[in-house]
Parts: C-alpha cells; sequence; structure tokens
C-alpha cells in the first residue's frame, strides 16, 4: 500500500470563521489581490477585514468560469498594483482563478508552458505566492486541491494548472457564507460535493486516508443536502454540506476521480454548462455503468463492493444492494432543480466527439474500471 497525501498548510472550519481572516493572514503579505466573483458585497466585506488588520489590497473581478486570459489580467493586475499575496472569496471558479493567479506570480513564462493537453505541462519550479481560499459554496472542495481548472475557448476545453506548490496557505471554511445561496446553485454544487466524494472513494488510487473523509462526506451529504435545497436557512445542514465539501476536496487531490469528471472537462469546455450541473446530470448514469460494467469484467474488484457500501451510507440500511444506491442518487437528482444536459445545447451529434476527448481525460484514468467508448456513449446519452 502506497499514497501520498498533501494538503493546505491550515483548514480553518467553523461559523464564524470570516470574521478572523484579516489577523490569519497578517503574517503573509502586506498587500492582497482579492478575487471575488459577480457579487462585490462579500468582497467589500473582505476589503474591511483586511483594513482592520493594516492590510491593503486590490480587487479583481471574475465572471464566469476562468479563462486563460482571466489568469493573464489577474496577474497583470497584481503586479501592478504591488500585491505579494492573493485572496480568493467565492464558489470553485473563483477560488481556482485566485490559484492560478497566484501561481504565474512567482513563476516566468506564458501560462501555457505549465498547462495540461492543450501546453507543455511542465512543472512549476517555484512555490505560488501565498494564497488564502474562502469558497462560498459548498461544492468543489478547491480550497484544498493543487490544480486549478482553466477554460480554453480557442481549443473548446477545459484544462487544469496542476502542482503541489500551488497549494493555499490557508483555506477558510465557514458554512456562514453559504446561507444564501439559491436552491438551484445548492443543488447543483451539493451534488458536485457528493460526486467527488463517490468517485475517490471507488477509484483505482483510493486510500485508507481518504476513505475516512469519504465516509464521512457521503454520510452528511446524503443526510443533508436536500434540507440546504429546500430550508436554507438549517445551519446543521449547511455545516453538514460544508465538511461535506471540503472532504471531497481533500480525497479527490490525493486519490483520484472517474468518468463523471472526465466527462465534465469536454463538455464544460464545449458548452456553456456549469461544472456542478454537469457532474449532476451524470453522477446516477456513471455509477450504474460502473456498476454494469464491473459485475460483466471484474466481480472481485473492491470497487464493487465499495458500491454496496455507498448504499449503506445513503439510505442507512446496511443490508441494500449497491444497485439500491444508484436508484437513491437517481432519486435524488430527479427531486432537485437539476437539469438535463440537454438544456445546455448538447445533442447527439455532440457524443462521439465528446466520448474521444472524455476518454483522454487525466480523471477518466482513476475510474475503478475502463469503459468502453460504446458504454460511455450510453452513459451520456442517458444525461441528455
Amino acid at each position: 500500500m502506497n499514497f501520498d497525501f498533501a494538503t493546505a498548510t491550515r483548514i480553518v472550519f467553523g461559523a464564524g470563521a470570516f470574521a478572523h481572516v484579516g489577523a490569519n493572514v497578517k503574517n503573509l503579505g502586506r498587500r492582497a489581490l482579492v478575487v471575488t466573483g459577480k457579487n462585490p458585497t462579500r468582497g467589500e466585506k473582505l476589503l474591511a477585514n483586511l483594513s482592520a488588520s493594516d492590510i491593503g489590497a486590490a480587487t479583481f473581478s471574475v465572471s464566469g468560469e476562468p479563462e486563460i486570459s482571466t489568469v493573464k489580467t489577474g496577474v497583470a493586475l497584481a503586479k501592478n498594483e504591488h500585491c505579494d499575496f492573493v485572496i480568493a472569496i467565492g464558489g470553485g471558479s473563483v477560488i481556482d482563478a485566485g490559484k492560478a493567479i497566484a501561481a504565474m506570480l512567482t513563476n516566468t513564462g506564458d501560462l501555457l508552458d505549465y498547462l495540461e493537453i492543450i501546453g507543455q505541462a511542465k512543472a512549476l519550479p517555484k512555490r505560488s505566492a501565498p494564497f488564502i481560499a474562502i469558497p462560498t459554496t459548498a461544492g468543489t472542495g478547491a480550497e484544498v486541491t493543487r490544480n486549478a481548472v482553466l477554460a480554453s475557448p480557442e481549443h473548446k476545453v477545459k484544462v487544469s494548472l496542476r502542482s503541489p506548490l500551488m497549494l493555499p496557505r490557508i483555506a477558510v471554511v465557514d458554512p456562514e457564507l453559504t446561507y444564501d445561496l439559491p436552491p438551484a446553485l445548492t443543488a447543483t454544487t451539493g451534488l458536485d460535493a457528493l460526486t467527488q466524494l463517490i468517485e475517490p472513494y471507488v477509484c483505482l488510487r483510493a486510500n485508507p486516508l481518504t476513505d475516512g473523509f469519504c465516509e464521512q462526506g457521503i454520510f452528511r451529504a446524503a443526510r443533508s443536502l436536500r434540507d440546504c435545497v429546500f430550508n436554507g436557512q438549517n445551519q446543521s445542514a449547511r455545516e453538514d454540506m460544508a465538511i461535506a465539501s471540503l472532504f471531497g476536496g481533500l480525497a479527490l487531490a490525493n486519490a483520484g476521480l472517474g468518468a463523471v469528471h472526465g466527462f465534465a472537462g469536454p463538455i464544460g469546455g464545449m458548452f456553456p454548462a456549469p461544472h456542478g450541473a454537469i457532474c449532476a446530470a451524470l453522477l446516477p448514469h456513471v455509477m450504474a455503468a460502473n456498476l454494469r460494467a464491473l459485475r460483466e469484467r471484474d466481480q472481485n474488484s473492491y470497487a464493487l463492493r465499495r458500491y454496496y457500501r455507498i448504499a449503506s451510507m445513503v439510505t442507512g440500511n446496511p443490508n441494500y444492494v449497491a444497485d439500491t444506491g444508484v436508484d437513491w442518487v437517481h432519486k435524488l437528482v430527479a427531486d432537485l432543480p437539476i437539469p438535463k444536459l440537454g438544456a445546455y445545447g448538447i445533442r447527439e451529434e455532440h457524443v462521439a466527439d465528446i466520448v474521444a476527448k472524455a476518454a483522454r481525460a487525466s480523471s477518466m484514468k482513476a475510474n475503478p474500471i475502463t469503459l468502453t467508448p460504446d458504454e460511455l456513449a450510453q452513459t451520456l446519452r442517458l444525461a441528455l
């Protein structure tokens, strides 16, 4: 048994943790680039927090999912404003943008030198500028991962900038920041979190350390995601989902993912579909496809046994079979405001291209069994 585990230098979790950001980052630099989403409100609160600790700041807003050009613009701004560290407050896209900006603040050369698939995938030679991640959604777990997902419109694909040198110095996870998320966003980000707990649990690189995170996270997401969607002010449910999201990030960064995320990269690069919505639409169908393939071709796989344990965790019944877990996820997706992938313009004529790209995706390599092109195509069709 061999595995490696790395994460953010420090994780600060709990209701009210956001109020102490200034004090926690005081020793990391004198002037921060604050990366926000479209809504500047939380950015304003963060600026006041930093000012109270005598930390200067410049702001950079990220609208939508970050592109390569987004990162270049952010780096230029940070240099012009003499920022020596980066704080990102927002969803996974904002955090990924901030993470990439921090990496390129200290590393020379073009961003393409370091990007996977479309670039040269060179290793970053230097550690990122100090980076602090403050998630405002419970979904991606990006606050504890070592990669940033960036879109390249030119290539119609999403790719990763990846390095252990990109891990945040501090991750501040405050469930209170998620209380006002609308139901639809709560649903898609929450199902992203569930996906990022299930896939590492059954993947080829699962290990005992990440298993613990997955088991706790799946249990908490199963009992609380519905409540978060339909009663957003339920504090205990919001806390459960914040923990589940954090645990998913810890697991995926140190074990791997699978076919859901293998599809998500190409689809996200080709169509205007949010990452969480893609994962939500695909999750039950990928689970079903993996189960069928494992039963047909690898009946002794540990992953097959893991699917039985997932059924137990989501239903609370230790005697249920693996298919019950798949059915439970199907019903969850059906009950929540989750659109089919066809809502984003994906049609039958796109299936072959998506499947070909998905088969080459890095996340697909950790799927518990290699799915054939026909199996991948059928899985995708069911999500349309």
